[in-house]
């Protein structure tokens, strides 16, 4: 029976991880240690609750005797853990360099004084920074814009000198914007299917045509399952959709899928830094590991916002009525 801890199971894409090891493993335990900060959700688990291979550890991944007390009696380590959100990363970027960066450390440093355990660090395109035409491969250069993805730059070369310097079986992974249901929604599609569920306006940043690359997180969980398999130590792996999308596109979609029209779109001024586009080629974890994402974007998207309106109390329960105008 193989132990997995997973970093940050709490929030959106880690609980989504955890509900999809538990169904396709479920000779496996599984750990998942979270803060349960403010987009950490219980709720989002309670598939889970009453699974025997599951557990759950309320702490902090920046304290290194729980994370080398978890980490001793675990074969995998999956860390989800991390402040996430840009605009946050803007006005308080302490946090993002405490979580992402000290956190990390503290969950390598663990890893390896447990005997070298099978690490996999969960980043993101953002490290690679804006890109006008074409995608960024594994060999691109980071460049990061934000505080928040120059402190998952950070961990991404922190995480992958453990294997250069001890020979520890680090991966990273890259993945292009989630979706799905149980996400936080001061993100980008949950803030405009929330807000306009309140008949309240979506408000889009600049001139609405910054360009994201979208996944479904089920996806998501599936190519990290196969990183976790037999992906190559040592090595950064793309996960991307291909799956383009102005924030302009999904406004529309969300607002005809209500049966608005554009007049529900307002303009509010850019972000700072905004990146243009972001596009990765995911080549390389196709070909090495035969993975290819099986979600339509039309059709996960109407899935989302099916989810979003029959769980209206989990959006309240989680005090999500107050989410102002923030995006990816």
């Amino acid at each position: 029976m193989s132990v997995l801890l997973v970093t940050g199971g709490a929030g959106f894409i880690g609980s989504c991880f955890i509900k999809y090891i538990l169904e396709k493993h479920p000779d496996w335990k599984v750990i998942n240690l979270d803060a349960l900060e403010y987009a950490g959700n219980p709720e989002n688990l309670r598939e889970a609750a009453d699974n025997s291979n599951y557990r759950f550890v309320h702490g902090n991944i920046c304290n290194s005797v729980l994370a080398g007390d978890l980490i001793g009696g675990c074969d995998y380590v999956v860390n989800f853990a991390a402040q996430t959100h840009v605009d946050r990363s803007i006005v308080s970027p302490g946090a993002f360099i405490e979580t992402n960066v000290k956190g990390t450390y503290n969950l390598l440093d663990a890893a390896l004084k447990a005997g070298g355990k099978r690490f996999i660090q969960i980043s993101t395109d953002e490290v690679y920074g804006s890109i006008d035409e074409g995608y960024f491969t594994e060999e691109s250069k980071i460049s990061p814009n934000s505080p928040y993805s120059a402190s998952k730059a950070s961990a991404d070369v922190l995480a992958l000198s453990y294997f250069r310097t001890y020979g520890m079986p680090v991966i990273v992974t890259r993945c292009s914007n989630n979706y799905g249901p149980n996400q936080y929604p001061e993100k980008l599609i949950p803030l405009f299917i929330t807000r306009i569920m309140n008949n309240k306006p979506l408000p889009v940043y600049g001139d609405g045509l910054n360009v994201r690359d979208w996944l479904y997180v089920y996806d998501h969980c599936s190519a990290i399952e196969k990183v976790l398999l037999n992906g190559r130590p040592g090595e950064v792996y793309n996960i991307g959709g291909h799956c383009e999308k102005t924030n302009l596109e999904i406004a529309r979609f969300i607002l005809e899928y209500f049966g608005y029209d554009a007049s529900m779109i307002e303009f509010v001024p850019d972000r700072l830094g905004h990146d243009r586009r972001y596009a990765v080629d995911n080549t390389k974890i196709r070909s090495e590991l035969g993975w290819e994402p099986s979600v339509k974007f039309e059709a996960g998207l109407k899935q989302t916002i099916e989810w979003y309106m029959n769980n209206k109390d989990w959006i309240i329960n989680a005090g999500m009525r107050s989410i102002t105008a923030s995006q990816v």
